[in-house]
């Protein structure tokens, strides 16, 4: 072996020895822009800073799975209208903050990239806040203020449910011919600018079409997309069509592929559809239980698991819809939002926060480069966080 050393060294020649795919994993900085269980576990009282047998997020897994920083979803369903909403987004905010009390040497809150970079070098998780739904703001910029001084990173514009300023893909699609107005209204616009001049990122995330070009027409600066998949793969009215891919990446903006399988597998629907109906007893006892329609389904797909497993897509598809975005846009356009915690079923091997390794181990075998794996993992979305918070 020191011979072959020294003749490799006579003729010029470095002589390295192969990375690993979980050492490439673990060398970059691994962002997920977004996760529910803030408004799971306002519910179950879990405490994810320990080991947790049920869920896919804790902060012992999430050091297994090399994740380096988290975007914590605020969200909560159109059920909570004016006086509510605004109120149950903080209740979500209260319940990360104990988490980082109780687990100071884990995890911290970051408000820009020095902060998250310095939160790396310590080995802390980054936490960072996404409020996920314009009704959790109740028509008010004063809301919008102190969102961001507790912490909020994005807003995402709007749920499932539009606005009095902006429209869903929901409701763009199924309402459109009803609704008072389509996109942004001038007072949407103003809410997109006043974030722009606080540095908190526009989501694009279930928004409607119209209202992602008024988006794009009035930010000053690169918008994300934190949970959303190709629409030419599976033509679902959340994933975001190629026209409007191309117009994010012209932006400078991220779109960040969500895991979750009726996202990902245009086969999905129909398949659980009859999954739900033939459960519908123990699901409607569940809903009794949780009050929590997400929560209630999450919880019947662990009861019947082997039956769920059957209908959830390869590995595969997922990387396809990384592949996909990366060919038609740019590698630096992509990124990683899984939905952990916020659907019923993810692809086939993704069950938690430890297994984003295998995603970095198929993109090797597809021939992406590691510079390349370190923009998708988390590189491109710090670019983005940078872009708008300025430093």
């Amino acid at each position: 072996m020191k011979k072959l050393l020294l003749l490799f060294t006579l003729l010029g020649i470095t002589c390295t020895f192969a990375q690993t795919p979980l050492q490439i994993h673990q060398k970059a900085i691994l962002i997920d822009t977004h996760n529910d269980i803030l408004s799971n576990i306002v519910i179950t009282k879990q405490d994810v800073g320990k080991l947790q047998s049920t869920g896919n997020f804790d902060l012992v897994r999430a050091k297994q799975g090399g994740l380096d920083g988290q975007i914590f979803s605020i969200w909560c369903g159109e059920e909570y209208g004016k006086g509510a909403a605004y109120a149950f987004a903080n209740r979500e905010i209260d319940s990360l903050y104990a988490l980082i009390t109780r687990n100071p040497d884990k995890i911290t809150l970051v408000h820009n990239s020095k902060e998250l970079e310095k939160a790396v070098k310590q080995h802390k998780m980054a936490a960072m806040i996404g409020v996920e739904g314009g009704h959790m703001i109740e028509d008010r910029l004063d809301y919008i203020d102190s969102l961001a001084k507790r912490g909020m990173n994005y807003l995402t514009l709007t749920w499932n449910n539009s606005t009095s300023w902006a429209t869903s893909a929901r409701d763009e699609v199924t309402k459109k011919d009803s609704l008072k107005h389509l996109g942004l209204t001038d007072y949407g616009k103003q809410i997109v600018k006043h974030l722009n001049e606080l540095g908190v990122m526009v989501d694009i995330s279930h928004v409607g079409e119209q209202t992602f070009y008024d988006v794009i027409a009035t930010s000053t600066k690169p918008v994300i997309a934190s949970h959303s998949c190709a629409y030419s793969l599976d033509p679902n009215r959340r994933n975001m069509k190629d026209a409007q891919l191309k117009a994010l990446a012209k932006n400078g903006g991220v779109v960040c592929v969500n895991f979750y399988s009726g996202f990902v597998d245009s086969t999905y629907t129909p398949k659980v559809a009859v999954f739900l109906h033939q459960h519908k007893a123990e699901l409607d006892s569940l809903f009794k239980i949780y009050h929590d329609g997400d929560l209630a389904n999450i919880r019947l797909n662990v009861i019947y698991k082997s039956e769920s497993d059957k209908i959830r897509p390869p590995l595969s598809l997922l990387i396809k819809h990384i592949d996909y975005i990366a060919k038609l846009i740019g590698v630096d356009h992509v990124g990683i939002g899984s939905d952990f915690d916020g659907a019923e079923s993810y692809p086939l091997g993704l069950d938690s926060v430890s297994d984003y390794p295998k995603i970095t181990e198929e993109l090797l075998k597809l021939g992406y480069s590691e510079k390349d794996i370190d923009k998708i993992l988390g590189g491109n979305f710090i670019r983005v966080f940078k872009a708008n918070t300025g430093k």
